[in-house]
């Protein structure tokens, strides 16, 4: 009898471990970043809704071979749904058609792959991003002036495609001139942009950062100098508090709402979980911020 309750505990247990392995990793490139940092919370928060997930995730600092090295690990440990955050649109290929070929679902968030063998990838327009950030900043310039153009990660198809907006729209301004800087999306970067800027005394009028972080370390350069950044027209992305704040006090333009795609992740790994279809290409929208509406619009974190 004693024996048969041992069976019974020990398939009562292989049941609830059954009910457990689901294994969802977030494989993330640099948490340090705070927008990167904000769309793992984010899925933590969701993803905690669904029974039967065991979450982890990964950050491999910005170094693109810890990144990879992680994401090789999770397939080789048997990970059921990856959700990834790259680094680089091209080197983590050989790994997501590993994982395919394994029959892990892999789902790519707001960064792009080359490469089609994923699950589905979650993003926002980052060519109308660029173009919106653009034609703000024409329009306040008047045709006339000069843009330090802050770009985020160089091999990141999200920095490509919103500087691709961004001079679409502005080659047909002759009078507008374009100084392109990489701050890689990390605000002590644009700390020392900026302050190279300033010691080599670039004059310009207008900033289009492609994060709000990088634009909070310019703010800071201009503060710890003294110097009045509202006479600056400034265009950050993504809508964090920070820019809130700084756009109803003045000192920051706009910034164009950038959703971390976290929560619509996490749907999509339900999705996953139940075998139901999911679409390939999720976009989701931006939206510009200014003044005029800051009020009403809830940041993204």
């Amino acid at each position: 009898l004693l024996f048969s309750y041992f069976i019974l505990f020990f398939i009562w247990r292989l049941e609830v471990g059954l009910e457990l392995l689901t294994q969802v990793v977030f494989v993330q490139d640099d948490i340090s970043n705070d927008f990167r940092k904000a769309q793992v919370l984010e899925v933590k928060r969701h993803i905690k809704e669904i029974k039967g997930i065991d979450f982890s995730y990964t950050d491999a600092k910005g170094k693109l071979t810890l990144f990879v090295y992680h994401l090789e690990k999770a397939i080789r440990e048997g990970a059921d749904i990856l959700l990834i955050g790259t680094p680089d649109a091209s080197l983590i290929t050989p790994a997501l058609k590993k994982a395919a070929q394994k029959g892990i679902k892999s789902i790519i968030i707001d960064r792009g792959v080359q490469s089609d063998a994923y699950t589905a990838f979650l993003h926002s327009d980052n060519i109308e991003i660029g173009k919106m950030g653009a034609n703000y900043i024409v329009e306040q310039l008047k045709g006339k002036g000069v843009v330090v153009l802050l770009e985020g990660l160089p091999n990141a198809d999200v920095t490509q495609l919103r500087t691709q907006g961004f001079m679409s729209v502005v080659a047909h301004y002759p009078h507008i001139k374009v100084i392109k800087r990489v701050a890689n999306y990390l605000r002590k970067d644009a700390i020392k942009v900026s302050e190279k800027l300033l010691d080599d005394n670039v004059s310009f009028d207008a900033i289009f950062s492609q994060s709000d972080s990088m634009l909070a370390g310019v703010r800071a350069v201009y503060k710890a100098r003294n110097l009045d950044i509202s006479k600056i027209i400034s265009v950050g992305c993504d809508y964090t508090a920070q820019a809130q704040k700084a756009i109803q006090e003045g000192v920051q333009s706009a910034s164009i709402k950038f959703p971390l795609a976290g929560k619509e992740s996490v749907e999509v790994v339900k999705k996953l979980i139940v075998n139901e279809k999911v679409d390939k290409n999720i976009v989701i929208p931006v939206q510009l911020i200014t003044q005029s509406n800051a009020h009403e619009v809830k940041p993204i974190f």
